[in-house]
């Protein structure tokens, strides 16, 4: 990792300023990360809902929340604070087990997937060497607890709707993968800041997005999939199944579910941005950007506004796709569930598998464009 912003060293350095010993301080520093991880996913969590009541009411051509603070910005906290003294009711011949375990399941791997998310080139949480084959292996864990929620819940709707869960996100899950390959076959690793590094000699034109446009359509839309966002919410479409897997579910275990949901979807566009958009690297770069203004890129001042800056691009590109996310919800049509499993391993997977291929191809016959 290069120089620059270090959260654990700035810590520990602070904590010894207090006299506290550097053995103490990693100690006290192993749950900071977790706990910034909870607040960036809940923030994200409660922008995401807000903007979607916002969004489908302007689609609708109505006003939406406006009572709960500026502009209803507290009407989401509002409504987690409602769900959180609600009843929790088990079925009676429910798994207890099962049916508390299966909310946990679905929504921690997604919570642990923010560790490798980079804001900025030293803004991450821990820089793994297999952090984009951490978090394909994180969302295979989800289907497992969602068909645990349908089968505990001794529901045939929420049984229903558990399998369709499964097999949607097994069908959308190897695209998917496939697509990511491709995006580290040409960074030639699995890190995200060395994907990112990758795209940032150049600018805009050093986006993997225009290296990878099949794979950038594959992965949009495999993400909406695994997120079940309209046109692909086949678990729980309630004219067939009630409201699916999570029938039963009531107060928090109904939230954790629909908490899950949202922090997927932040956490997918923010993937979107990573893998195909740059990350954190500006459209022009930095260093010309300082020629033209004539000052030193090296100078604390420029370093500020420079992390500033990159921050708010990988904010402006993950909202982007958020936004487009929500207005496809309120947009368009639901598909069949034949129709989704014919996209998935009829279409995506063939396609994936020839786009990986010819990014193959395209490595050996064009290392200085491929990443060779």
């Amino acid at each position: 990792m290069e120089s620059g912003i270090d959260l654990q060293g700035s810590v520990i350095e602070i904590l010894g300023g207090f006299g506290i010993p550097a053995g103490l301080a990693k100690v006290i520093w192993m749950p900071v990360p977790m706990l910034l991880m909870l607040v960036a996913a809940t923030v994200g969590v409660l922008v995401s809902v807000w903007l979607e009541r916002k969004i489908s009411a302007a689609a609708q051509q109505r006003v939406g929340p406006e009572f709960a603070g500026p502009l209803g910005t507290l009407q989401p906290v509002a409504d987690g604070l409602k769900l959180l003294f609600k009843e929790d009711i088990i079925p009676t011949r429910a798994d207890p087990w099962l049916f508390t375990l299966g909310p946990a399941i679905v929504v921690i791997p997604v919570f642990l997937s923010y560790l490798i998310v980079p804001f900025g080139q030293n803004l991450v949480i821990t820089d793994l060497s297999i952090g984009a084959f951490l978090w394909i292996a994180l969302s295979s864990i989800t289907p497992i607890g969602l068909l645990m929620s349908g089968y505990s819940s001794n529901n045939k709707y929420a049984l229903i709707g558990g399998l369709r869960a499964a097999a949607q996100s097994i069908s959308y899950e190897i695209p998917l993968a496939l697509s990511v390959l491709a995006i580290v076959l040409m960074s030639n690793s699995l890190s995200t800041i060395d994907i990112v590094n990758q795209q940032a000699d150049y600018g805009i034109l050093s986006w993997n997005l225009w290296r990878q446009p099949v794979g950038f359509v594959i992965f949009w839309v495999a993400a909406l999939a695994e997120t079940e966002r309209l046109p692909f919410d086949l678990p729980e479409a309630e004219e067939e199944l009630v409201a699916g897997y999570q029938t039963e579910y009531t107060g928090m275990k109904f939230a954790l579910f629909y908490l899950g949901s949202y922090v997927n979807l932040v956490l997918s566009a923010l993937f979107v941005s990573i893998f195909y958009l740059g990350g954190w690297t500006l459209p022009i770069p930095v260093e010309t950007l300082t020629q033209w203004l004539g000052v030193n890129e090296f100078s604390p001042a420029v370093q500020v506004i420079t992390g500033s800056l990159g921050i708010t691009m990988v904010l402006l590109k993950t909202y982007l796709f958020v936004f487009l996310a929500i207005l496809l919800r309120w947009t368009t049509p639901r598909v069949r569930i034949d129709q989704l499993l014919d996209l998935g391993w009829k279409f995506l997977l063939p396609v994936s598998l020839a786009n990986l291929l010819i990014t193959a191809a395209l490595k050996l016959a064009f290392p200085v464009a491929f990443g060779g």
